[in-house]
Order: structure tokens, then C-alpha cells, then sequence
């Protein structure tokens, strides 16, 4: 069996892991063996095949992994609208604790707010981003 077939049956088998458990580095991976197995296609000795492949996964995977740590996480459930109705609705707050706690009347019942991290704490209407526990989180509006 040519060595070019051994790769492509290697960037199969990682194409599939890859399907199977949803990790994306796989097919970063089967990146490497299928330059691999065109290096083989061009006569390259085995080792510059595997120096070839290896390179190119390597690349692949450390490109993926700087653009997965620069792209923003995906939102928190607590902050999607259709999870918690609570998302988006408006509360008046008179002052802040010291503590940048708040009690708001809000359904009928005290609840407690506290301010998203790197927003200034000010009197006013403001809108509720996310419930973290039983408190609200909320920016200005």
C-alpha cells in the first residue's frame, strides 16, 4: 500500500473522531496528515512527510487556538432572554449599598442588584442583563 494512502486513511480516521466528539483541534489535526499525504504524492521521503505534516498541524492548532481565546465566550444562559424572562426588564434604583448592592422592588418582593463588573453604580432606571443566584445584574438604561 503507498504511503500516500496510509495518510489519507489517517485524515479519515481523525475526520471521523473528529465527528464523533465534536472537538475541533481533530480536524486541525487531520489538517497535518493530509498534507502529509500530499508530501507523499510529491515522492518525499517519509520523514520530511511527517516533518511536513507535523508542521502543518502544528500551525493549524495554534492558529485555532489563538483565535478561540480572542473570540468572546458564548453569553451565560442566565443572561439569554428566552431562558429567563427576567433579561431585558427595567428596575429603579434610589442608591447603592457601599457593598455595590442595591435593594429594588421588583415583582411585588425586595430583590437585590448588583451592577455589571466595570459599570459605574448610579441612581436611575437600569436593565436587568442577568440573575446570577437571586440577584439581578443590571447596567443603566
Amino acid at each position: 500500500m503507498a504511503e500516500s494512502t496510509l495518510w489519507w486513511i489517517v485524515t479519515g480516521v481523525l475526520v471521523a473522531l473528529e465527528l464523533a466528539t465534536g472537538t475541533f483541534y481533530l480536524l486541525m489535526l487531520s489538517l497535518g496528515a493530509a498534507a502529509s499525504a500530499l508530501a507523499a504524492h510529491a515522492g518525499l521521503s517519509l520523514m520530511a512527510q511527517m516533518v511536513i505534516g507535523a508542521v502543518v498541524a502544528l500551525v493549524a492548532v495554534g492558529g485555532c487556538y489563538q483565535w478561540r481565546k480572542r473570540r468572546p465566550g458564548d453569553p451565560s444562559p442566565r443572561a439569554e432572554r428566552s431562558v429567563n424572562l427576567d433579561v431585558g426588564e427595567t428596575v429603579q434604583i434610589e442608591r447603592w449599598n457601599p457593598d455595590g448592592t442595591a435593594v429594588v422592588r421588583y415583582r411585588g418582593a425586595p430583590w437585590t442588584a448588583m451592577h455589571r463588573p466595570g459599570q459605574i453604580p448610579h441612581s436611575g432606571p437600569h436593565r436587568v442583563v442577568e440573575l446570577v443566584g437571586s440577584r439581578l445584574v443590571v447596567e443603566p438604561v
